[in-house]
């Protein structure tokens, strides 16, 4: 969530090319070789960089641009994602003779492959995006910009025809089947996607604009009330009341998942820590926990520390434990230290991979720093980092097929966690426990066993002595007896050029480094869907490369002077920095910490499901991919195609 128009760079180290990621402007900084540098602004739009992209490549960017101006519900834009790559690999896969598809199973030729692919391909995700935005604020935009899209191609965008052996023919005869499935894969697209599960919640909304907060059971989701509510994406709502977005996501059909009985979990981790049940003293330290990465978001304090790949990253899966790499294996020299001010570092983060507004969400990031990825100049598309050469469609169909089938199964799996144990989330942890009082000492002030531990100069019991002039407590007279944390402070009156700072504030007052017209999603916490989706997706692309490493070594985003959106800042330019893949998705679930939007048991678990969703989605792709995968049943469609028949799978 940086601001529009923003300059950064986005690098990769000894090779790279200057870019737009994000929706935003950037500059990706070039070295080559021996540090020589070429900086050259482009845009994704200019035709001749289209010339240079393969059809894959442009339908991936309308159907991100799409997400961008739609409403921003990570489950059903990882759907879209899937099921778009489904249509433009089955299209592109109909003319290999090695490879099987996935959901329509239709062989062709053409004396022409290339230009035939592109065709069926074009029609094909053409027809899945019209269908898929209808509707939603950004119908109108998107709806013009696809049938643009179609025009620049050379296309007939009014043929509909799902007869004849044409590539138009058969991209229509893919999209019919891919919206075919969807009909019945237990989205309930046909309804917007409601919930079919009865979820109600079990406490009542927290109204934002009053301290503190009454809770049924404190373990639970709580919905949050606005006075003035703006989505992800910058739609503004108005006066809203959150509605848990697709707590039945667990029951839409996956990719590469499966489960004894449908009222399992994917990947069951079990419930997380519950305060005054099993895992009390943990769910209490989770809360602290995020109080203390609220506490550094003081640009001023001055403290600083080095997130450089030498000491940075390079975690045991689920952890923040990595003490960093000893080398670029790619250069065989050591990283350099890069040195950041702690309260820029988390901020930066926080809003680096917020993922809106005007955003692709979560899963259309992913799609993004692997498109990246591919543009990197001098970087080999060689599947899985053998073998020949691929071309730049085979490279793009195979990547988007695999990287978004790993996401959709991610959103399916945290979404089952999410609806099955519909845990709470930080602002009503920390309101809650904060209003109840202290836990720490029995004998001491304003104690309730359910009340937020003390730690001396973090969270404390407000008293007269420390409300006197120039004590720590001054500003808070009036509440003594009540919970004083040490925390960030709130949206400033003027974001673009103040900050919040952090000071002592009423627990119940609380907010996290989001928007106060924002302020944290609407589903349950764990697990976290911004690490499995990053998680998975970092297992796809380390795979289908080759290599966990980002080319060079080293992926480098750097964040430009006075971009944050929350607030004023940075002062100076900030290099967020990655070695591999990995790093890059521990950092984005790191970054709800410090945003305020998860605890620990949320992150940690939602990137181990992550890895394993990730790991068998590329797995099965492979098997996609060399034709060895097992075909389930199948259903015989017979359509007015001269002397040819068509073969389609429903996996349902």
């Amino acid at each position: 969530m940086l601001k529009e128009g923003s300059y950064a760079s986005f690098s990769y180290r000894e090779v790279g090319v200057v870019s737009t990621i994000l929706g935003k402007h950037v500059q990706r900084r070039v070295s080559v070789v021996a540090a020589v540098f070429a900086v050259v602004l482009l845009t994704f739009a200019s035709s001749n960089i289209q010339a240079q992209q393969s059809v894959a490549r442009q339908w991936d960017d309308q159907l991100l641009d799409a997400i961008r101006l739609d409403t921003p519900r990570p489950t059903v834009h990882a759907r879209n994602l899937f099921h778009v790559s489904t249509a433009m690999y089955d299209a592109w896969s109909a003319y290999d003779s090695t490879s099987t598809q996935y959901l329509h199973q239709e062989s062709a030729s053409a004396a022409d492959v290339a230009a035939a692919r592109n065709e069926a391909i074009s029609f094909a995700a053409y027809n899945i995006l019209k269908h898929r935005f209808q509707v939603g604020p950004g119908t109108a935009v998107s709806q013009a910009a696809f049938d643009a899209k179609m025009d620049a191609l050379g296309y007939d965008k009014t043929f509909t025809s799902t007869l004849g052996n044409t590539p138009a023919a058969l991209g229509n005869r893919i999209a019919q089947t891919v919206i075919n499935h969807g009909q019945s894969d237990g989205a309930n697209e046909q309804n917007d996607y409601a919930d079919t599960s009865g979820y109600t919640p079990v406490n009542s909304p927290m109204v934002i604009a009053l301290p503190g907060t009454q809770m049924n059971d404190p373990n639970r989701w709580q919905p949050l009330a606005f006075d003035h509510l703006i989505l992800q994406n910058g739609i503004v709502i108005g006066t809203a009341v959150q509605e848990f977005i697709n707590p039945n996501w667990g029951d839409v059909t996956s990719f590469a998942m499966s489960k004894a009985s449908p009222a399992d979990v994917y990947h069951d981790l079990g419930a997380p820590p519950q305060l005054g049940g099993v895992g009390d003293a943990q769910f209490k330290a989770n809360a602290v926990d995020v109080i203390r990465f609220s506490s550094l978001l003081d640009p001023n304090a001055g403290n600083m520390k080095d997130i450089s790949p030498a000491v940075y990253g390079n975690n045991p899966l689920g952890t923040n434990d990595g003490t960093g790499y000893a080398v670029n294996p790619v250069t065989s020299l050591s990283y350099s230290p890069n040195v950041v001010n702690i309260a820029d570092y988390g901020r930066a983060i926080a809003e680096f991979w917020a993922d809106g507004p005007s955003s692709e969400t979560p899963p259309g990031h992913w799609n993004v720093l692997a498109n990246d990825v591919a543009d990197t100049p001098g970087f080999q598309k060689r599947i899985g980092g053998v073998g020949p050469v691929v071309s730049d469609l085979e490279w793009d169909v195979k990547m988007y097929f695999a990287m978004n089938g790993a996401v959709h199964d991610a959103a399916i799996a945290a979404w089952n966690h999410k609806g099955n144990y519909d845990y709470a989330r930080p602002i009503s942890m920390i309101r809650y426990m904060g209003g109840k009082g202290q836990s720490s000492d029995p004998l001491g002030t304003s104690y309730d066993p359910q009340g937020l531990p003390l730690e001396a100069g973090l969270i404390e019991v407000i008293t007269i002595a420390t409300t006197m002039p120039g004590e720590r407590h001054e500003l808070l007279a009036g509440h003594e007896g009540e919970i004083a944390i040490f925390a960030w402070a709130g949206e400033p009156a003027d974001p673009a050029t103040q900050v919040g700072g952090v000071d002592w504030i009423r627990a119940v007052e609380w907010l996290p480094y989001q928007r106060s017209t924002f302020v944290t999603p609407a589903f349950a916490a764990y697990v976290s869907g911004h690490s499995a989706f990053s998680r998975a997706a970092a297992e796809v692309m380390a795979a289908m490369t080759g290599s966990d490493y980002f080319p060079g070594g080293l992926g480098e985003y750097t964040l430009a002077i006075d971009a944050l959106e929350f607030e004023a800042g940075p002062d100076t330019e900030l290099a967020l920095q990655w070695a591999t893949y990995f790093d890059a998705a521990d950092e984005a679930g790191l970054s709800r910490l410090y945003g305020g939007i998860h605890v620990p048991p949320d992150d940690g678990p939602g990137r181990t499901i992550g890895s394993i969703i990730g790991i068998d989605a590329y797995a099965l792709a492979m098997q996609y991919y060399d034709g060895t995968v097992i075909p389930e049943p199948a259903t015989l469609t017979l359509l007015a195609l001269g002397a040819s028949a068509i073969l389609t799978r429903r996996r349902d």
